[in-house]
């Protein structure tokens, strides 16, 4: 993609996330860029084209995220790729802010949305199930229970940049990862309680 497109789709993420898909003009795409309509016109020939372009990129970058996947066996595998959740929504905030909208106007790209749900939602629950293998957490204390508890991880993950955002509060990393452990933390056995402390926060006890 060359340096122009490339500043396009920039510009494009900046004016969704402050203004929403649906009410951002080609006219404010090209101001943000600095060019003019039709220099814009000659890169994309339309705002749907636009769209598309940045939900591209959008899911190539889920998909990598998906990739990190269980790089390594130790807890820090998940908070790493917490990193990459949290830069990602946070880059993206339009998306929470017009799902309903989108789910009417784009709906192919809700679908591929879903389907990037689903794999992130399996990533999660197995991701339980190999730290219960290995010890780290306590065998399921219910039947449901871990199925639960995966939704509660999944619904943080996705929700809690837009709850901060109504609250005004910051879009600060740790307490959004503090806040995705603190549904994991009462299922932590000795051994996982000491990795967490030892390589995950050191300095806190969850």
């Amino acid at each position: 993609m060359n340096s122009t497109k490339q500043k396009i789709l920039e510009a494009a993420i900046r004016l969704f996330n402050l203004y929403g898909v649906a009410n951002v003009r080609l006219q404010q795409i090209a101001d943000e860029t600095g060019i003019s309509v039709g220099n814009l016109a000659y890169h994309f020939k339309n705002k749907e084209a636009i769209v598309s372009a940045v939900y591209e990129s959008l899911f190539d970058e889920f998909s990598q995220i998906l990739s990190t996947f269980l790089m390594s066996p130790k807890l820090t595998d998940f908070n790493h790729q917490l990193e990459h959740y949290h830069r990602f929504f946070s880059k993206y905030k339009f998306y929470l802010i017009d799902l309903f909208e989108l789910d009417r106007s784009y709906p192919g790209i809700i679908e591929r949305w879903h389907q990037f749900v689903r794999k992130m939602m399996l990533q999660i629950r197995k991701r339980l199930d190999y730290n219960v293998q290995r010890g780290v957490l306590m065998p399921e204390p219910a039947p449901g229970i871990y199925d639960t508890l995966t939704n509660n991880i999944w619904m943080t993950i996705v929700f809690w940049i837009p709850q901060q955002i109504l609250k005004g509060q910051s879009l600060n990393e740790e307490r959004f990862k503090q806040s995705v452990w603190s549904h994991i933390s009462p299922y932590f056995t000795r051994q996982g309680l000491d990795e967490f402390v030892l390589e995950v926060e050191p300095s806190k006890i969850p």
